[in-house]
C-alpha cells in the first residue's frame, strides 16, 4: 500500500498483523506469486525508472531484478534527483512534497519552477512513471518540480486523504501556496519565473489558483481541468463521485454544496491576470472538453495570453504515440514562452 508517497509491499496474516517486505523509495505492483511460496513477482518503477520486473524475497524483501528492457536507453540519459522535502502547512502539519532537480543541477545557478497538482483528487503523489506527467524530463528541460501531497491524497492517514471533499477550494490550496512559497524562499529556485501545472483534479487546481494567487505565477497549463463546476456536475459521467465530494447538486442548498460551488473556478475569472495553455480531450466523459474550452474563451475574452490544444481522438488521458508528443512540445513550448524569455 501507499505510504509517504511510496507504495511498497507488505504481508499480512488476515488478523491484523501486518509487516512490511519492501522499503524503497519507489512503487510496487505485485503480480503473482512465485510456485514455491518464497518470492513475489512485481513490476517496480520510480520517478527516475519505468516498470521493470523483479522478484522479491518475502522473507527479507531482497529483490532480483528480472527484465532490462529499459536499460539501453538510460545509458544515454542524465537523471535529476528527486528529493523528499516535509513542509509545514498553514494548520502547522506535515506535508510531503517531492522536488525533482534538474540533471548537473547547480545551486548557485536560479531555476524556473513548476507547481505540479495532482488529479484524483484522492491519488497519490507517489513515485510514478508516465510518459506525459514525467518529472525527469521537466527537469531535463531545465526547470524545478514542486509536487506536494497535498490535502486529500492516500497515504498519510484518513483524515488527510479524506479531507478533500466538500473542500476543493480550501485547505488543499493553502497546501500547495505554502508548497511553492516555501520553495520560493530557495536560493536556487528563481521566485520570478514560477508556474503552476495539473491535470483532472489538478487542471481544477491550475484554474483555480488563476484566481487566487496573488501574482506569483508567470504561466498555467491546465489538462482535463473542471474549470465550472456546476456545468461539470450535470454532464460527467461519475455523478456519484460528484455528488459524494460536493454534496449533491448545486440547486440543493446546504452548507456542502455551496461552499463547494462557491469554489467554482469561472466565479474568479475577473482576477485571471497570467497566461493560460488549455489542454482537453474530446472523448473525456468524465470532464468534457466544453471546459477547457470554456476556461480558453474566458481568458481570451479578459484579454490574456491563452493556447487551446483539442485532441478529437483522446479521452481523460493522451494514449497515442503521436498525440504524447504534441503534448510534450505544446508543453514546454508554453513554459519556454512565459518562464525563460
Amino acid at each position: 500500500g501507499v505510504w509517504h508517497g511510496k507504495t511498497n509491499l507488505y504481508a499480512t496474516n488476515l488478523s491484523g498483523e501486518v509487516r512490511q517486505i519492501t522499503d524503497e523509495v519507489a512503487d510496487y505492483v505485485l503480480l503473482g506469486v512465485h510456485p514455491q511460496g518464497d518470492k513475489l513477482l512485481a513490476k517496480r518503477h520510480s520517478m527516475s525508472r519505468a516498470d521493470e520486473v523483479f522478484f522479491v524475497n518475502i522473507a527479507d524483501g531482497k529483490t532480483e531484478q528480472i527484465t532490462r528492457e529499459n536499460e539501453p536507453f538510460y545509458a544515454h540519459f542524465q537523471f535529476g534527483e528527486v528529493r523528499e522535502r516535509w513542509i509545514k502547512t498553514t494548520d502547522n502539519k506535515d506535508m510531503l512534497a517531492w522536488v525533482i532537480l534538474p540533471p548537473n543541477f547547480d545551486e548557485t545557478k536560479k531555476y524556473p519552477t513548476l507547481l505540479f497538482c495532482e488529479g484524483g483528487p484522492q491519488s497519490p503523489v507517489s513515485q510514478f512513471w508516465s510518459f506525459r506527467w514525467n518529472f525527469q524530463i521537466m527537469a531535463a528541460n531545465d526547470y524545478i518540480i514542486v509536487a506536494p501531497n497535498r490535502r486529500g491524497l492516500p497515504g498519510f492517514g484518513l483524515e488527510w486523504n479524506e479531507a478533500i471533499s466538500g473542500d476543493y477550494g480550501g485547505q488543499c490550496m493553502k497546501d500547495y501556496l505554502t508548497a511553492i512559497d516555501e520553495m520560493a524562499k530557495e536560493p536556487y529556485v528563481d521566485a520570478d519565473r514560477l508556474g503552476c501545472v495539473g491535470a483532472s483534479f489538478g487542471g481544477y487546481s491550475v484554474y483555480w489558483l488563476a484566481g487566487h494567487h496573488d501574482k506569483r505565477f508567470k504561466a498555467f497549463i491546465a489538462h482535463d481541468g473542471i474549470f465550472n463546476l456546476e456545468q461539470q456536475y450535470l454532464e460527467t459521467e461519475e455523478l456519484w463521485f460528484a455528488n459524494w465530494d460536493l454534496g449533491g447538486p448545486y440547486w440543493e442548498k446546504n452548507k456542502m454544496t455551496e461552499h463547494s460551488f462557491s469554489n467554482s473556478p469561472h466565479r474568479f475569472v475577473d482576477k485571471w491576470d497570467t497566461p493560460i495553455l488549455c489542454i482537453h480531450g474530446e472523448k473525456d466523459y468524465r470532464i468534457l472538453a466544453s471546459q477547457g474550452m470554456a476556461a480558453f474563451n474566458a481568458a481570451i475574452i479578459r484579454g490574456i495570453p491563452a493556447e487551446l490544444l483539442i485532441y478529437p481522438d483522446e479521452n481523460h488521458w493522451v494514449l497515442r504515440p503521436q498525440n504524447g508528443v504534441l503534448w510534450q512540445r505544446t508543453y514546454f513550448e508554453w513554459l519556454d514562452k512565459w518562464l525563460k524569455n
